[in-house]
This record gives C-alpha cells, structure tokens and sequence, in this order.
C-alpha cells in the first residue's frame, strides 16, 4: 500500500528569499504540499520584558525596535495608547503629520513586500524597480524625521519636527514620482505572462477562511474581508478613509492590493497636505498610572499595544499584539494545502508579508 506523504520538505531557517529566519516544514505527495507547519525561535529579542519597569520615555524608543521594517507604527500606536492613559490632547496639525508618517511608512514596506515577491518568482527586473523606488519613500521619512528607519518622530502630545513649506514642496514631488514609476511597474506586473503563470489562482485563500484563521491587513483584504483599523480612527475618518477591497485571494491579489494601497496612501498624504492648517505640532503632556488597549493599522494589519503603568509612567505589563503571527498561521494553515508545486510554497509565504521579527520581538 502506497503511503500518503512521499516526503518531508524543509525550507529554512536559512533561504535566499527569506528576509528573516524561520523553517517551514512540509508534508508533500509528489509536487503537492499536503500540509505545512512553520517553526520560530530563531531571532527571540525579548523586547517586552525589557520593557517592564522602564519609564515611558525609554519605551517609546524600545517600540520601534520591534520592527525594523515598520517602526513608525509601533512608534504610533504605542504612544497613542499611552496618551489614553492620561487623557493627552493632539493638536490637529500634529495628527495630520502623524498619518502622514504613517502613510510613508506604509508606502515603503508595501514596496519592499512586492520586491520580496517579485524577487521570489524570478523577475528580478521588477524587483530591482521597487527596491529602487523605496529609496525614495525611505529619502522622504529622512527628510521629515531626520532618520530612515527608527525616526522617533511621534512624542505624546504631539510630534518633534513640523514640516516646513520647502519639505512640503519637496515631499509633493516625491509622491508624483511615486505614483509615475508606479504605475508603469503596475502594467509591467500585469502584462508579466511569467507572473500571472507564478501568482493567479496559488496560494487561494477564501474570505471564510480568512475570518477562521482571524487574517488581517492586506492578506485579508485580498479575500474580501475588512478589518481595517484605519475605518475607526478620527484622523483617517475626517480624510474619508475607505478600504481597498479584492475578492481573488491569490498571491495575485494579495500583490495587487498593495500597489492599489500605495496609491491611495499618496493621495491620503496629499489630503492631509492640504487640509492641516499651521497650527502648534506639540501639546505637552505626561504619561501617568493607568491602563490601556490601543489598536492601529500597521503595513501588515492590525497593531495591538495593551499597556499598564503606575503613577510616574512606568511600564507595569505590555502586551504587544503583532499582525504577522495571523496572517502566517493563515498562510501556512490554509494558502499553502494543496499548493502543486513545492516552487510555489516560497512565493505564497512571501505573498502574506510576514514579519519574523515582529513575532519574536
């Protein structure tokens, strides 16, 4: 009687494609992935028992470095919960500022996860395009912040720089080339026979089965499911936010979706250029006893900070609640059963964008 697997494939921890260490173990029968499971552990930072006893001041910063692909929402959202604690005000322009930092970080992992991909199948003339375009968004946070990567831009209160009227001119330029080379990688994406033989109708991923396995961001948003915490913040609801929805659910889709959302992060960084009026950026404030749950809408989902501290802002318990930890449960669960080739099982985990370092913080 012949067996049901024929063999146990490993891929990992170590891979050309994998921009972080992790293995994904599958059980094969020929070509086809029965089934998979994915082992962590390689990169463990400890991040949130460090932060424990610490004041607020050193926690902001310890935030970033979650993440080092999309530090300024952990910047966002972690001090945006702490602000709940203590009842902080934002001056308007200062919010304005924040989505617009938020939207760039946005644009450039967005960037980087679609290179991975286009990396992943071999075009790598498409992906040296979008790496390349990232350099720009990445000029931008430099421009705005004074730092590429963990920019420290988001204080309670407010935010440490204003953009002044040279910056702004200078940012609008960027977002149209943005939005021109984009473009024109977009049809290449499109018309790319190559990519539609490696990303139309793999790795499909339903929305009920999105909802099962409490998928987020893109991922989600690929298979019709919307769980956008941009829907319920009060910034992105006074810029008349509205999620970009896709129904395939394919690694196609999951690819599509983030150009699409690059789009529209240009024009919502354009609608806070123009409707922020000169105003203060900081309103002051400090962080005392208290609790609070805070979520936001990071590159890959949604972001949970849940944050206790005593009377001088000290941190008692945090729980970070990262999106990637879903969306490759969701991935290795359910978008690579039944994958026929075991070329595609790479191509399918780097379509959820999953960051390891975010689970392992």
């Amino acid at each position: 009687m012949k067996k049901i697997v024929d063999v146990s494939l490993p891929i990992g921890p170590v891979h050309p494609v994998f921009k972080e260490p992790c293995r994904i173990k599958c059980e094969m029968r020929g070509e086809q992935v029965l089934s998979a499971e994915l082992e962590l552990g390689y990169v463990k930072k400890g991040i949130e028992r460090i932060m424990v006893g610490r004041p607020w001041q050193e926690v902001m910063f310890l935030a970033e470095r979650v993440c080092g692909i999309c530090s300024v929402v952990h910047n966002y959202v972690c001090i945006e919960g702490m602000e709940r604690i203590s009842d902080i005000e934002v001056p308007d322009r200062a919010a304005y500022l924040r989505v617009i930092l938020n939207e760039m970080d946005r644009i450039q992992s967005h960037l980087l996860a679609n290179y991975s991909y286009c990396y992943t199948i071999e075009h790598e003339t498409l992906a040296m395009y979008l790496i390349n375009l990232r350099e720009t968004t990445m000029d931008a946070l430099e421009m705005i912040t004074g730092a590429r990567v963990t920019c420290s831009y988001i204080i309670p209160g407010g935010v440490r720089f204003d953009l002044t009227p040279e910056k702004e001119k200078t940012l609008r330029g960027m977002l149209d080339h943005i939005d021109s080379e984009l473009t024109r990688f977009v049809n290449m994406f499109k018309g790319g026979p190559m990519i539609a033989l490696r990303s139309k109708n793999i790795g499909n991923f339903t929305r009920e089965e999105a909802i099962e396995s409490h998928a987020v961001g893109p991922t989600a948003r690929a298979s019709n499911l919307n769980n956008d915490c941009r829907l319920f913040h009060p910034t992105y609801k006074k810029l008349g936010f509205e999620s970009i929805l896709l129904d395939d659910g394919d690694n196609y889709a999951r690819i599509m979706l983030r150009f699409l959302e690059i789009f529209q992060s240009t024009e919502l960084i354009r609608s806070c250029l123009a409707q922020m009026e000169p105003g203060i950026i900081r309103g002051g404030g400090i962080i005392g006893g208290g609790t609070s749950k805070w979520s936001g809408e990071a590159p890959r989902g949604e972001l949970t900070y849940d944050i206790s501290t005593d009377i001088r802002g000290r941190i008692k318990t945090i729980g970070i609640r990262t999106p990637s930890i879903m969306n490759i449960e969701a991935c290795v669960h359910y978008m690579l059963k039944g994958v026929d080739s075991s070329a595609d099982v790479t191509s399918t985990y780097i379509s959820s964008d999953p960051c390891i370092a975010c689970n392992e913080r």
